[in-house]
Protein backbone atom coordinates (compact mmCIF):
# COMPACT_ATOMS: atom_id res chain seq x y z
CA UNK A 1 0.00 0.00 0.00
CA UNK A 2 1.32 3.42 -0.94
CA UNK A 3 1.98 5.78 1.97
CA UNK A 4 0.10 9.05 1.46
CA UNK A 5 0.91 10.74 4.75
CA UNK A 6 3.25 10.11 7.66
CA UNK A 7 4.51 11.86 10.75
CA UNK A 8 7.36 14.24 10.11
CA UNK A 9 10.76 13.26 11.47
CA UNK A 10 11.20 16.94 12.30
CA UNK A 11 9.28 16.44 15.57
CA UNK A 12 10.10 14.27 18.55
CA UNK A 13 7.68 11.69 19.95
CA UNK A 14 6.94 13.80 23.03
CA UNK A 15 3.25 14.90 23.18
CA UNK A 16 2.69 18.66 23.11
CA UNK A 17 1.78 20.13 26.49
CA UNK A 18 0.48 23.49 25.27
CA UNK A 19 -2.94 24.84 26.26
CA UNK A 20 -5.86 23.82 24.01
CA UNK A 21 -6.10 26.27 21.14
CA UNK A 22 -2.51 27.50 21.36
CA UNK A 23 -0.87 27.44 17.94
CA UNK A 24 2.69 26.66 19.06
CA UNK A 25 2.07 23.05 18.06
CA UNK A 26 1.06 23.97 14.51
CA UNK A 27 4.10 26.22 14.18
CA UNK A 28 6.40 23.49 15.52
CA UNK A 29 5.08 21.09 12.91
CA UNK A 30 5.59 23.57 10.08
CA UNK A 31 9.20 24.19 11.08
CA UNK A 32 9.87 20.48 11.56
CA UNK A 33 8.38 19.59 8.18
CA UNK A 34 10.42 22.22 6.35
CA UNK A 35 13.65 21.16 8.04
CA UNK A 36 12.98 17.55 7.05
CA UNK A 37 12.05 18.44 3.47
CA UNK A 38 15.22 20.52 3.09
CA UNK A 39 17.30 17.67 4.61
CA UNK A 40 18.52 19.93 7.39
CA UNK A 41 17.67 17.96 10.53
CA UNK A 42 21.28 16.83 11.08
CA UNK A 43 22.72 20.24 10.26
CA UNK A 44 20.55 22.65 12.29
CA UNK A 45 20.75 24.25 15.72
CA UNK A 46 17.81 26.03 17.32
CA UNK A 47 18.11 28.62 20.09
CA UNK A 48 15.24 29.23 22.48
CA UNK A 49 14.50 32.15 24.73
CA UNK A 50 12.34 32.21 27.86
CA UNK A 51 8.57 31.66 27.99
CA UNK A 52 6.21 29.20 26.34
CA UNK A 53 8.44 29.30 23.23
CA UNK A 54 11.27 27.89 25.31
CA UNK A 55 9.63 24.47 25.27
CA UNK A 56 10.29 24.16 21.53
CA UNK A 57 13.56 22.39 22.32
CA UNK A 58 11.55 19.40 23.56
CA UNK A 59 9.54 19.03 20.36
CA UNK A 60 11.50 20.13 17.27
CA UNK A 61 13.91 17.32 16.45
CA UNK A 62 17.19 19.23 16.13
CA UNK A 63 19.97 20.23 18.51
CA UNK A 64 19.05 23.17 20.74
CA UNK A 65 20.78 25.72 22.90
CA UNK A 66 18.87 27.63 25.57
CA UNK A 67 19.59 31.29 26.17
CA UNK A 68 18.96 33.96 28.76
CA UNK A 69 15.77 35.98 28.44
CA UNK A 70 15.80 37.83 25.11
CA UNK A 71 19.35 36.86 24.17
CA UNK A 72 18.59 34.15 21.61
CA UNK A 73 19.72 36.24 18.59
CA UNK A 74 23.06 36.95 20.29
CA UNK A 75 23.59 33.26 21.11
CA UNK A 76 22.54 32.27 17.59
CA UNK A 77 25.01 34.79 16.19
CA UNK A 78 27.84 33.18 18.13
CA UNK A 79 26.90 29.69 16.98
CA UNK A 80 26.58 30.73 13.33
CA UNK A 81 29.86 32.62 13.29
CA UNK A 82 31.68 29.73 14.95
CA UNK A 83 30.03 27.14 12.68
CA UNK A 84 28.94 28.86 9.46
CA UNK A 85 28.16 25.48 7.90
CA UNK A 86 25.17 25.08 10.25
CA UNK A 87 21.64 26.39 9.82
CA UNK A 88 20.80 28.34 12.98
CA UNK A 89 17.42 29.69 14.04
CA UNK A 90 15.82 31.28 17.09
CA UNK A 91 12.33 30.49 18.35
CA UNK A 92 10.91 33.20 20.64
CA UNK A 93 7.71 34.70 21.94
CA UNK A 94 6.83 38.38 21.67
CA UNK A 95 7.57 39.07 25.34
CA UNK A 96 11.03 37.57 24.84
CA UNK A 97 11.99 39.07 21.47
CA UNK A 98 10.07 42.34 21.37
CA UNK A 99 10.60 43.42 24.99
CA UNK A 100 13.80 42.44 26.81
CA UNK A 101 15.33 41.06 23.62
CA UNK A 102 14.47 43.91 21.27
CA UNK A 103 18.04 45.22 21.04
CA UNK A 104 19.43 41.78 20.27
CA UNK A 105 16.92 41.21 17.47
CA UNK A 106 17.33 44.65 15.91
CA UNK A 107 21.12 44.62 15.99
CA UNK A 108 21.33 41.05 14.63
CA UNK A 109 19.22 42.25 11.70
CA UNK A 110 21.23 45.46 11.34
CA UNK A 111 24.44 43.44 11.12
CA UNK A 112 22.87 41.13 8.57
CA UNK A 113 23.60 38.05 10.64
CA UNK A 114 22.96 34.94 8.57
CA UNK A 115 20.45 33.44 11.00
CA UNK A 116 16.70 32.91 10.94
CA UNK A 117 14.37 34.18 13.67
CA UNK A 118 10.86 32.93 14.37
CA UNK A 119 8.61 35.18 16.47
CA UNK A 120 5.34 33.91 17.97
CA UNK A 121 3.16 36.92 18.77
CA UNK A 122 0.13 36.35 21.01
CA UNK A 123 -0.08 39.93 22.30
CA UNK A 124 0.77 39.13 25.92
CA UNK A 125 3.26 37.41 28.21
CA UNK A 126 1.84 33.93 27.86
CA UNK A 127 3.80 31.91 30.40
CA UNK A 128 3.92 34.33 33.33
CA UNK A 129 0.24 35.12 33.66
CA UNK A 130 -0.85 37.23 30.73
CA UNK A 131 0.75 40.58 31.49
CA UNK A 132 0.84 43.40 28.94
CA UNK A 133 3.54 43.00 26.29
CA UNK A 134 4.93 45.43 23.71
CA UNK A 135 2.55 43.78 21.23
CA UNK A 136 -0.59 44.16 23.38
CA UNK A 137 -3.30 46.01 21.46
CA UNK A 138 -4.79 49.36 22.39
CA UNK A 139 -7.74 48.67 24.70
CA UNK A 140 -6.73 45.05 25.29
CA UNK A 141 -7.16 43.94 28.89
CA UNK A 142 -4.32 41.98 30.47
CA UNK A 143 -3.17 41.12 33.99
CA UNK A 144 -1.30 44.44 34.17
CA UNK A 145 -3.73 46.52 32.08
CA UNK A 146 -7.10 45.56 33.60
CA UNK A 147 -8.79 48.59 32.04
CA UNK A 148 -7.19 48.05 28.65
CA UNK A 149 -3.91 49.32 27.23
CA UNK A 150 -3.83 53.08 26.87
CA UNK A 151 -1.50 54.68 24.32
CA UNK A 152 -0.99 57.75 26.51
CA UNK A 153 0.53 55.58 29.23
CA UNK A 154 2.04 52.62 27.42
CA UNK A 155 2.47 53.65 23.81
CA UNK A 156 1.33 51.67 20.81
CA UNK A 157 1.83 47.98 19.95
CA UNK A 158 5.14 47.33 18.24
CA UNK A 159 5.11 45.50 14.90
CA UNK A 160 8.69 44.22 14.90
CA UNK A 161 8.77 42.87 11.32
CA UNK A 162 7.84 46.31 9.98
CA UNK A 163 10.75 47.80 11.91
CA UNK A 164 13.18 45.05 10.88
CA UNK A 165 12.19 45.26 7.22
CA UNK A 166 13.68 48.75 7.01
CA UNK A 167 17.17 47.53 7.90
CA UNK A 168 19.55 46.75 5.00
CA UNK A 169 20.84 43.64 6.77
CA UNK A 170 17.39 42.05 6.80
CA UNK A 171 16.96 39.97 3.65
CA UNK A 172 13.61 38.28 4.21
CA UNK A 173 10.81 39.43 6.55
CA UNK A 174 7.25 38.14 6.76
CA UNK A 175 4.25 37.97 9.07
CA UNK A 176 2.01 34.91 8.75
CA UNK A 177 -0.87 33.24 10.53
CA UNK A 178 -1.99 29.64 11.06
CA UNK A 179 -5.71 30.21 11.65
CA UNK A 180 -6.87 28.40 8.51
CA UNK A 181 -5.49 25.56 6.36
CA UNK A 182 -4.81 28.04 3.54
CA UNK A 183 -2.81 30.28 5.88
CA UNK A 184 -0.89 27.29 7.24
CA UNK A 185 0.34 26.60 3.71
CA UNK A 186 1.34 30.25 3.31
CA UNK A 187 3.17 30.12 6.62
CA UNK A 188 5.06 27.02 5.53
CA UNK A 189 6.19 28.76 2.34
CA UNK A 190 7.46 31.67 4.42
CA UNK A 191 9.40 29.34 6.72
CA UNK A 192 10.96 27.62 3.72
CA UNK A 193 11.96 30.96 2.20
CA UNK A 194 13.44 32.13 5.50
CA UNK A 195 15.67 29.05 5.73
CA UNK A 196 16.65 29.28 2.07
CA UNK A 197 17.61 32.92 2.59
CA UNK A 198 20.02 31.82 5.29
CA UNK A 199 21.33 28.90 3.24
CA UNK A 200 22.04 31.29 0.36
CA UNK A 201 23.99 33.58 2.71
CA UNK A 202 21.81 36.60 1.97
CA UNK A 203 21.40 37.98 5.50
CA UNK A 204 18.98 38.00 8.40
CA UNK A 205 15.50 36.47 8.02
CA UNK A 206 12.48 36.87 10.29
CA UNK A 207 9.05 35.24 10.25
CA UNK A 208 6.42 36.42 12.73
CA UNK A 209 3.48 34.12 13.50
CA UNK A 210 0.33 35.75 14.84
CA UNK A 211 -0.93 33.35 17.50
CA UNK A 212 -3.70 32.84 20.01
CA UNK A 213 -3.52 32.56 23.80
CA UNK A 214 -6.95 31.27 24.86
CA UNK A 215 -6.01 30.77 28.52
CA UNK A 216 -4.83 34.31 29.19
CA UNK A 217 -7.36 35.86 26.85
CA UNK A 218 -10.15 34.08 28.75
CA UNK A 219 -11.65 32.68 25.55
CA UNK A 220 -12.35 29.27 24.07
CA UNK A 221 -10.05 28.07 21.28
CA UNK A 222 -12.67 28.89 18.65
CA UNK A 223 -13.40 32.31 20.17
CA UNK A 224 -9.70 33.11 20.33
CA UNK A 225 -9.24 32.46 16.62
CA UNK A 226 -12.07 34.88 15.89
CA UNK A 227 -10.64 37.45 18.32
CA UNK A 228 -7.25 37.25 16.64
CA UNK A 229 -8.78 37.68 13.20
CA UNK A 230 -10.93 40.62 14.29
CA UNK A 231 -8.37 42.44 16.41
CA UNK A 232 -4.80 41.43 15.59
CA UNK A 233 -5.04 41.14 11.82
CA UNK A 234 -5.84 44.86 11.32
CA UNK A 235 -2.92 45.94 13.54
CA UNK A 236 -0.03 43.74 12.36
CA UNK A 237 0.90 43.90 8.69
CA UNK A 238 0.45 40.39 7.26
CA UNK A 239 2.40 39.04 4.29
CA UNK A 240 5.93 39.20 2.92
CA UNK A 241 7.30 42.57 3.93
CA UNK A 242 10.73 42.09 2.36
CA UNK A 243 12.11 39.56 -0.08
CA UNK A 244 15.70 38.85 -1.14
CA UNK A 245 16.92 41.10 -3.93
Amino acid sequence: MKTLFERTQGLTDIPFHYCPGCTHGIIHRIIGEVLEELHLLENTVGVTGVGCAGFAEQYINVDFQGSAHGRAPAVATGIKRAHPELVVFTYQGDGDMVSIGLAEAVHAAARGEKITAFLVNNANYGMTGGQMAPTTLIGQKTATSPYGRQSEQSGFPLDLPVLISNLPGAAYVATVTVDTPQNVFKAKRAVRQAFKTQMDGLGFSLVQFLSTCPTNWGLTPVESIQWMQDNMFPVFRIGELKQPQ
